[in-house]
């Protein structure tokens, strides 16, 4: 099968976890040993997260004053190369030397109409206190919203439109690649003016797990698995009457309100790429990847 795998930016780096080389590292070789045991009998294209490694770079932006800050653009397609270097080097330790690997900077198209634009909702970067907030306002033009006791960049999460490497992604599947792409939703781009086709990066956010459903999508994937930390999806999340779903049709999961919880955006992704191809999602760990494949972990989104 040509599975996509999308690693949830909690599965390689958990949380309350030091921002460090080395631990994102040691986690990567924990997520390979999970990748390398099917990656022999199926066809593998991964996604990841990037917003820790993106935050960290922009704490360390916020660190250094010589120098404008880099825009998220460039921030995504520097952790897409560093994240895809560490992938394709502890992968390629576990399987056969002849397997090959690439890493594709993919850019992400978005619509500059988007309605995410009059309203940014995605945190990034370092927290401030309310004085400095305001002079970045005053300076840059940022959006800040609070974020507990603190002030944060907020930022606009558009959805995404078009994989612009989808091409080439392809080619290198049709030679045996294992392809890492689409990091981090992607780098996001518009069209500054649709007559010309002239291409700039914007300041935003995409959902990695949305993207990775338009991925898996444009691929032909007989499987979409969106790999996190948590081994399902619950209804009553972290209540005492928490109750684990097994399964469930896009139908019934686009009816759970997940306003308060991170899976809102998994179970969007699940359901589009169900509806859209009438084959399976699977949100579940990363710990227990051989099982989601065979659907015996994990919670299965499929028509029933």
């Amino acid at each position: 099968m040509r599975i996509v795998v999308a690693l949830g930016g909690n599965a390689l780096l958990k949380r309350g976890e030091p921002l460090t080389a080395n631990v994102q590292r040691k986690n990567i070789q924990e997520a390979a040993i999970a990748l390398a045991e099917i990656a022999g009998n199926h066809q593998l294209v991964l996604s990841h997260g990037n917003g820790p490694q993106v935050g960290l770079l922009a704490l360390q932006a916020a660190a250094y004053h010589e120098v404008e800050s880099y825009p998220l653009d460039v921030l995504g397609a520097q952790t897409e190369g560093m994240i895809g270097y560490m992938i394709e080097q502890e992968l390629g330790n576990l399987l056969p030397f002849e397997v090959p690997f690439a890493t594709i900077l993919t850019m992400t198209e978005v619509d500059p109409d988007d309605p995410a634009f009059q309203n940014p909702t995605k945190f990034v970067g370092p927290i401030y206190d309310e004085y400095d907030a305001i002079k970045l306002t005053e300076a840059k033009g940022w959006t800040f919203k609070k974020d507990g006791e603190h002030w944060r960049r907020v930022v606009p999460s558009p959805k995404p439109k078009r994989l612009f490497e989808i091409r080439p992604i392809k080619w290198l599947l049709e030679k045996g690649t294992i392809v890492i792409c689409a990091g981090g939703g992607g780098i996001p781009v518009v069209y500054k003016t649709k007559a010309n086709r002239f291409l700039q990066g914007i300041e935003a956010v995409i959902d990695k797990d949305l993207a990775s459903s338009m991925l898996a999508k444009e691929l032909d994937a007989d499987m979409f698995i969106m790999a996190t930390d948590v081994d399902a999806i619950y209804l009553d999340w972290g209540t005492p009457h928490a109750q684990r779903i097994s399964s469930i049709t896009p139908q019934e999961l686009s009816l759970i309100d997940f306003s308060d919880g991170s899976m809102g955006p998994k179970a969007e992704a699940a359901c589009e790429f169900v509806k859209s191809t009438g084959k399976k999602a699977v949100i579940g760990a990363l710990t227990q990847l051989q099982d989601l494949v065979t659907g015996k972990a994990g919670t299965v989104v499929e028509n029933k």
